[in-house]
């Protein structure tokens, strides 16, 4: 077999593949052995040992040829494949049947990307790492919002008892312009109402606050000049308002039991102040991270070449999809009906919205495998241990640490998944600088 080598753009190879007179042969006995198994010739039994001469005249010189072709390509191709040390990412395409004696054809084959990348500029590469700090603020935002969550409401039917900021009030409500005229769909009639939860216009749910069941309230409310819907954008309005129902606030109680049911810990509520700065930490270190690597990325395209074949893309493109639609399905969502509401096909969504974050995370991929061959990173075996006990340490349930305990064993298949994850954060963060600790003067 003779093997002629091109490299085209797009990351792809083509191959003229040139069967010998010793290969030709193996085929057309193998195609002739298929006839004679599978012939049905006159005076000859199915599967019986029909004459070579015999199957030629039935089938004809040119039906046999156009068999050894089908009967050789795949072979022919596995062959060049390990001959030339080719790995394809996609499936291959015959291009042309150049000739059938001898048996000649061209083939297109799509591989990764060979990646060039400047190394002495990627050693003298270094960004600033981002600075990560919790306020107080924040933590307090976030006890609020699971205060929030967990709120109950008990209604109340003493008409001197005053709704309060985060009470529910139920109400009708009538919009009139300044001349008294009723603005159209505005009208509500049996609205619930959490006040302070900024549902409605700026300034009015503090003016219900006060308010006494069965109250009726005339409000004077002049919409922000930046207001979404334009139609009321600067509008001054008349609101008038009824409270039909006032249901108090019941704000939980962060006792150790309610913690416990939270988080699975038994804490106080300095220990659950404590582990919700950490949470909040946790989110903004994979935030910035995230941030980061969109920064080393940009970096690292400007220092190297490399080609994203055609059809490793439109690989990426439908994996991204198939992912977009999988969680949409999770929230009881069509993709039929998500792309039917931007009025795109499932082609020109992929194009306008899938490519570019596709081609970005493949370049991601290639860079980073490319710069584990010029840095390649080790992780010891503290350093795995110590990521294992923070995973576990997430959990508190004897029977899902002891399944952790088992998992990430040496050598199973997630204590290596997780080495290699570490390697790559490790690789990724020696291009970014440390933050200096500020000295004390």
């Amino acid at each position: 077999m003779k093997i002629e080598r091109k490299d085209l753009p797009n990351s792809t190879i083509e191959l003229i593949v040139e069967a010998d007179a010793k290969e030709i042969a193996k085929y057309r006995k193998k195609v002739i052995d298929y006839l004679r198994k599978n012939a049905d010739i006159k005076w000859f039994r199915k599967g019986s040992n029909i004459p070579e001469n015999i199957i030629v005249k039935h089938y004809g010189e040119e039906y046999i040829n156009n068999m050894i072709v089908d009967f050789a390509i795949d072979d022919l191709y596995k062959k060049a494949l390990m001959q030339e040390k080719i790995v394809p990412v996609a499936q291959w395409e015959i291009k042309e049947i150049i000739s059938q004696s001898p048996l000649k054809i061209k083939i297109h084959v799509e591989v990764l990307p060979n990646v060039e990348i400047d190394e002495k500029k990627v050693e003298k590469l270094k960004l600033k790492k981002k600075k990560i700090t919790v306020s107080a603020d924040e933590v307090k935002q976030a006890i609020e919002d699971i205060e929030k969550r967990f709120t109950t409401f008990e209604e109340v039917k003493d008409k001197r008892s005053k709704a309060a900021l985060w009470d529910r009030v139920t109400i009708d409500t009538d919009w009139y312009d300044k001349d008294g005229k009723l603005l159209e769909t505005t009208s509500m009639r049996d609205y619930p109402l959490v006040l302070g939860s900024k549902v409605l216009v700026p300034g009015f749910e503090e003016k219900i606050v006060g308010a006494k069941l069965w109250d009726e309230l005339d409000l004077d409310i002049t919409f922000p000049k930046d207001y979404h819907n334009p139609d009321f954008a600067g509008k001054e309005t008349k609101f008038k308002v009824k409270i039909k129902k006032l249901e108090k606030a019941r704000k939980p109680e962060f006792t150790p039991e309610f913690i416990e049911k939270l988080r699975g810990k038994k804490l106080d509520l300095a220990g659950f102040k404590k582990l919700i700065k950490e949470e909040i930490k946790d989110v903004k270190e994979s935030n910035a991270r995230l941030e980061d690597e969109v920064k080393l990325i940009k970096e690292l395209l400007k220092i190297s070449k490399f080609e994203i074949g055609p059809k490793l893309l439109k690989n990426q493109i439908d994996k991204l999809f198939a992912e977009i639609k999988e969680n949409m399905a999770k929230q009881g969502i069509k993709m039929k009906d998500y792309l039917d509401s931007l009025k795109l096909t499932e082609e020109e969504y992929k194009e306008k919205h899938l490519k570019e974050d596709a081609k970005l995370r493949l370049s991601w991929e290639l860079l980073l495998n490319k710069l584990m061959e010029l840095k390649p990173v080790k992780v010891t075996k503290t350093e795995l241990k110590k990521e294992i006990d923070k995973i576990k340490s997430q959990f508190q349930n004897s029977e899902v640490l002891k399944r952790l305990e088992e998992l990430y064993q040496e050598w199973n298949k997630y204590y290596e998944e997780l080495k290699t994850r570490l390697s790559y954060r490790k690789l990724i963060d020696s291009f970014f600088e440390e933050e200096k600790k500020e000295t004390k003067k």
